[in-house]
């Protein structure tokens, strides 16, 4: 059986996985969803969160389990993934991008967003320099993230969601063929998706080839709509 450790994405929080922890548990694998830095429950204020606090708690966690991990990693945190990998590539079994920004080295997350004109988010962002974050506006939550999910979905998102770092976005990776490459990665490509759209997603796992790439009918929710799907498609990798 293996060990998941659950990477959220921006503006989100360990409540991401709430569908797919208990999937993955009944089939006798262990599921840990984290709140990364100023996230969720975690109360680091977001003015303090950079890559490498952000980073550090997830290498926290990883060297918390006995053996390998696999981590799985949504949207915008996929750098999170890429980075701890780096630090920590003997405890990591295998890497998974869920619809999930997959930049090389040097290269920085707002980068690659910059080039994904067809999002629909990006009008809705209210940026706060004095803390150095950003939002996201409620109006775009249902088209924008989860217009494939239960209605309650949203309306908890109005409830849940919160800032955003805008360091962790143009902090480039720092990454090499010798740690990070060596692992396994995937990619699970959601072809419905609004917020991180299939072209970019397909532009990052041309560029940076992934062992296989998977493909979800979803939206950018796919732990909320199809969660089943979603975990039958990690544990494959897994066993793989």
């Amino acid at each position: 059986m293996s060990t998941f450790i659950l990477v959220h994405g921006s503006w989100h929080s360990a409540w991401n996985w709430h569908k797919v922890v208990p999937v993955l548990e009944r089939e006798g694998h262990k599921a840990i969803s984290i709140d990364l830095p100023g996230m969720g429950r975690d109360k680091t204020p977001i003015e303090e969160v950079t890559l490498e606090v952000a980073v550090n708690k997830l290498i926290k966690i990883i060297d918390q389990q006995e053996g390998q991990v696999i981590l799985v990693g949504h949207s915008k945190n996929g750098i999170m993934i890429s980075q701890a990998a780096e630090y920590r590539s003997h405890k990591i079994e295998k890497l998974i991008y869920l619809a999930a920004y997959l930049i090389p080295d040097g290269k920085t997350q707002a980068e690659y967003s910059a080039l994904d004109t067809e999002g629909v988010l990006k009008p809705y962002v209210t940026r706060y320099p004095e803390t150095n974050s950003h939002t996201l506006q409620h109006e775009i939550y249902k088209e924008g993230l989860y217009h494939d999910c239960d209605d309650d979905i949203t309306e908890m998102a109005k409830c849940i969601l919160s800032h955003e770092s805008m360091a962790t976005a143009i902090t480039p990776l720092q990454l090499t063929d010798g740690n990070y490459g060596s692992i396994p990665r995937y990619y699970i490509e959601c072809t419905e998706d609004k917020a991180v759209t299939p072209f970019i997603q397909r532009k990052m796992y041309t560029e940076l080839p992934c062992k296989k790439v998977y493909q979800m009918t979803t939206s950018h929710s796919p732990f909320f709509s199809r969660p089943n799907e979603l975990c039958a498609i990690i544990t494959e990798i897994a066993a793989n």
